[in-house]
């Protein structure tokens, strides 16, 4: 017996009910297939051309009469730029709401289209209510990520955690020696390393993150999809008086231009900062003042 007549054979059998399901199915698929098509906005010329199949195959398959194998599927799924998930997504389940957020997100450029699935994935990911328990704070030095992450730490009960230690713990070497041995990209991917191994062995904890981590995209995005996300931030001068208060004269030292360089710093990572989930800016501000903003920040 030939496939074909096997096909036929098996759906003369099948009972009356299945029939009427794959029916209703197919019906579904080609609505599916017509309503995407139109809004990609091509002819179905283009589509059977880019998918490989007739013209006629396609107007059946969207009048709901085709009898199409999963190969040839893919291959129209792949033609009109979507996944077979979709296509075969039941009617029931493309809402209103749904369709309106796909053609939103059909309009975006693709950095903006990044941006908000991630931020999508972050918010509502099934992970949020582990994500909330750590808390990092990032910013440049000098804003009071150690003074008010350590006092948070003390109030909630968690560990607090500060990355560079960490990473020199790990190394057993101080952050300015490993820059010498393995440049920037080197303690970069040291840097990631170490991360990794903090989120993964704290599910609770307050985190201190140096200033530079948003320059590493994928280190970037693990501490944002893993941790409630806090720039803590200050006015350039302030940040340097802070840092030279603490007894490290290094900014100033023979580089009469450091708070030139530090403000091109802040312009240039500051859409990077952003993306954190809350900005404190301590800015003026006593440490009780800051830290009860904080506070609220990440209680809330």
């Amino acid at each position: 017996m030939s496939l074909e007549n096997h096909s036929e054979q098996n759906t003369l059998e099948a009972p009356v009910a299945d029939q009427r399901d794959d029916a209703e199915f197919l019906q579904s698929l080609g609505k599916r297939v017509r309503e995407i098509r139109d809004r990609r906005g091509v002819t179905r010329k283009l589509v059977a051309r880019e998918a490989g199949v007739s013209e006629r195959h396609l107007a059946h398959l969207e009048a709901g009469e085709g009898n199409v194998s999963i190969v040839l599927l893919r291959h129209i799924a792949q033609a009109l730029d979507v996944s077979l998930v979709e296509l075969l997504a039941p009617e029931a389940e493309d809402t209103v709401e749904k369709r309106l957020i796909r053609r939103f997100l059909e309009r975006l450029p693709q950095h903006r289209l990044e941006e908000v699935v991630f931020r999508l994935m972050r918010d509502f990911g099934h992970e949020e209510a582990v994500r909330r328990k750590r808390i990092a704070l990032i910013g440049l030095r000098g804003a009071g990520k150690s003074t008010l992450g350590g006092r948070l730490a003390r109030e909630l009960g968690v560990p607090f955690i500060e990355l560079d230690g960490e990473i020199e713990r790990d190394t057993g070497m101080p952050a300015s020696e490993l820059f010498a041995l393995y440049g920037q990209s080197g303690y970069r991917r040291i840097e990631q390393r170490t991360l990794e191994r903090v989120i993964r062995d704290n599910e609770r904890a307050v985190i201190s993150v140096g200033g530079g981590v948003v320059s590493q995209p994928d280190t970037y995005d693990m501490l944002l999809s893993n941790c409630l996300t806090v720039w803590v931030k200050a006015r350039p001068e302030e940040h340097m008086a802070r840092v030279m208060a603490q007894g490290d004269l290094r900014p100033m030292a023979g580089n009469d231009e450091a708070m030139e360089d530090l403000k091109r710093i802040l312009a240039a990572r500051e859409p990077l900062y952003a993306k954190a989930d809350s900005v404190l800016d301590t800015s003026g501000e006593s440490v009780e003042e800051s830290f009860m903003k904080m506070r609220q920040l990440v209680m809330s």
